[in-house]
């Protein structure tokens, strides 16, 4: 047997293969190249030549922890961690430079995707669902920097949630018959402040005799539901051919009968697309959005939607006659919580969202707009 250590041999016979290495192929030559070992030794080689030549290396460990959010790596020796609480320094080091865009190059690769001096960034997701971000120097001053979002699928139910203190309230019930009302509504926040969870929590309380589209860049969703559809992004190839926007898979979902349109997050041009939608009858669509206030959903849906080619009256009419409420969440020390329900309303020739609803029990201009529409569902 070869006096190189196991990885070593186990990282030879993959250079002689083509493309990236799978987790499986990796397996089976650790275990061909395991000799007299132990079943637990090689279980456990196994288990590092994964990590090391097929998953995440250093980082693998991390990742796999419940309730990591987030794993930043900025150079060898700054690997950061965010566990729900916000981020904090990890005790993980990689050797050197190399090793950090070693890392990087393998899983754009294992993506479908090229990271070079030619092509010196990425974003794609990898094959079990985590999101990865890269960027090589020296675009990026200090070294290859890494992020890696943990897209853990929501499941949770609304239950589970209010015992976790994210439904504080009135706002359960509240929520509750948004959806018997069939209003459209957004669910809005910051980064990491558990929209993706909350909405998956919200489609599972929707009847069963209801068919949810789900038009998505990664997924996400989870919903505890009988009748889901996941509709999904794709990257172009390297030659730059075969993508597949969110704006494409929304015009494509109203052709399949949706009882619910859902768009995981709106970010782009596909706004347009959903606001269109809306106005044509499918009721009780619904999506996340990006937003550090309500009272700044206009503002972005008026970016998203001039960007896109709509002028700002238009976005601002299509939004008033589509959109009815949005839910906001705040992340905070204590947990991720719902903060607001508020209500559009026109305002001339724009929009403006009222609160009509807070969790802080402060003042509630759009209460009274918001019993009104939440009686009409109840009375439909």
């Amino acid at each position: 047997m070869s006096a190189l250590p196991l990885v070593e041999r186990v990282r030879a016979r993959l250079a002689l293969e083509p493309g990236p290495p799978s987790r499986v192929a990796v397996a089976a030559l650790v275990r061909d190249e395991a000799g007299l070992l132990g079943d637990a030794e090689v279980l456990d080689a196994v288990r590092d030549a994964v990590a090391e030549l097929a998953g995440a290396g250093p980082l693998e460990a991390l990742l796999r922890e419940p309730g990591v959010t987030d794993v930043l790596v900025n150079g060898p020796a700054h690997v950061w961690v965010d566990r729900g609480g916000g981020l904090e320094r990890a005790a993980v080091r990689f050797p050197d430079e190399d090793a950090v865009r070693r890392l990087a190059v393998r899983l754009a690769a294992s993506a479908g995707r090229r990271l070079d001096d030619a092509a010196p960034w990425v974003d794609a997701g990898l094959p079990d669902g985590t999101r990865l971000h890269a960027v090589l120097p020296p675009v990026s001053g200090g070294g290859t920097c890494l992020s890696l979002r943990v897209l853990r699928r929501a499941s949770l139910g609304l239950g589970d949630l209010a015992a976790r203190g994210t439904l504080p309230g009135e706002s359960a019930r509240l929520l509750r018959a948004v959806l018997r009302a069939r209003l459209a509504f957004l669910v809005t926040g910051g980064t990491g402040s558990g929209k993706t969870t909350l909405l998956a929590a919200l489609l599972g309380e929707l009847p069963a005799g209801e068919r949810l589209v789900l038009c998505e860049d990664a997924p996400e969703l989870a919903p505890v539901h009988p009748h889901v559809v996941r509709l999904l992004t794709r990257p172009a190839n390297v030659e730059g051919a075969g993508q597949v926007t969110l704006r494409d898979l929304v015009r494509q979902a109203l052709r399949m009968r949706p009882d619910r349109l859902v768009v995981g997050e709106v970010r782009g041009a596909e706004v347009t697309d959903l606001l269109a939608a809306l106005n044509t009858g499918h009721d009780g669509g619904c999506g996340t959005l990006h937003a550090n206030r309500p009272g700044e959903v206009p503002a972005r849906l008026e970016a998203l939607g001039v960007a896109a080619g709509l002028d700002r009256r238009a976005v601002h009419s299509q939004a008033a006659a589509a959109l009815a409420v949005v839910v906001h969440l705040r992340r905070t020390a204590a947990g991720r919580r719902v903060e607001e329900i508020g209500v559009v309303r026109r305002d001339g020739d724009w929009i403006a969202v009222d609160a009509g609803w807070r969790a802080d029990g402060g003042p509630c201009p759009g209460a009274e707009r918001l019993a009104a529409l939440l009686d009409g569902g109840a009375a439909g």
